[in-house]
């Protein structure tokens, strides 16, 4: 599959998955889930779905309610988007933006000690 139409799906995804986690899913421990990126597989038969989480203090919680709802969500995912085969999906925890914030705030502590 070329990588145009994969990253068109990608896109989707991130937009759909954020959509129903917003609206469609009722689990407590899922409202601050932001998704950052979708990453599928050339055959389309895997979806990894890279999730932020506000309060990370309830990373742990967060990650098992998004494993949990993750048949309510491909199915909600297959009605919204128009692929022959829906991806099996499995959420990652998206480390780049807490590794980031580190990165920031050991550089601000490097500048308030100058």
């Amino acid at each position: 599959m070329n990588s145009i139409k994969l990253e068109r799906i990608n896109s989707a995804m991130v937009r759909e998955i954020s959509y129903i986690l917003a609206t469609e899913v009722k689990d407590q421990n899922i409202q601050f889930v932001t998704v950052t990126a979708a990453k599928t597989s050339s055959d389309l038969s895997y979806a990894k779905i890279y999730v932020t989480i506000l309060k990370e203090e309830y990373k742990k919680e967060t990650m098992n309610a998004l494993k949990n709802a993750k048949g309510f969500i491909r199915k909600e995912l297959a009605e919204r988007m128009e692929l022959r085969h829906m991806p099996e999906l499995e959420f990652v925890y998206d480390e780049s933006i807490a590794y980031g914030q580190r990165i920031e705030q050991k550089i601000k502590e490097i500048h308030e000690k100058e």
